[in-house]
């Protein structure tokens, strides 16, 4: 059983159609009505006016799809989250942090002595 009922386009839908055929109507798309050469010039051939013309007399091939929610019963679930406590959070973090850093290693005095006297070096031979 097939049951065609008429369109009532919002007026979203309808700018949108008009806008849509004016701008075919600008790029010499042929006119899907037949329009007077006397009532072209009283609408001073303006695309926009003939795209209305032809969309009220209902020869535009166009249809809007409008979807439809699905209307379902049941009760929603929600999800069940488990509490956890800030000191498991702190310890998650600090896991976190161990397994994606690299450990680093206090510096000696001693080490930063020959660096220093080997950077003396390099400069004296660079002048």
């Amino acid at each position: 059983m097939t049951h065609i009922q008429e369109q009532h386009f919002t007026k979203y839908e309808r700018a949108r159609i008009l806008g849509a055929r004016a701008l075919q109507l600008a790029m010499n798309a042929p006119l899907l009505i037949k329009i007077s050469e006397e009532d072209l010039e009283k609408i001073n051939y303006d695309v926009l006016k003939i795209a209305e013309i032809e969309l009220d007399s209902n020869v535009l091939p166009i249809s809007i799809k409008k979807p439809f929610p699905e209307k379902k019963e049941g009760k929603l679930k929600r999800e069940v989250v488990p509490k956890i406590s800030d000191e498991k959070k702190e310890k998650l973090e600090e896991e976190k942090i161990e397994g994606e850093g690299e450990i680093m290693e206090l510096a000696n005095p001693e080490d930063e002595e020959e660096n220093t006297e080997e950077e003396e070096a390099g400069e004296s031979y660079g002048e």
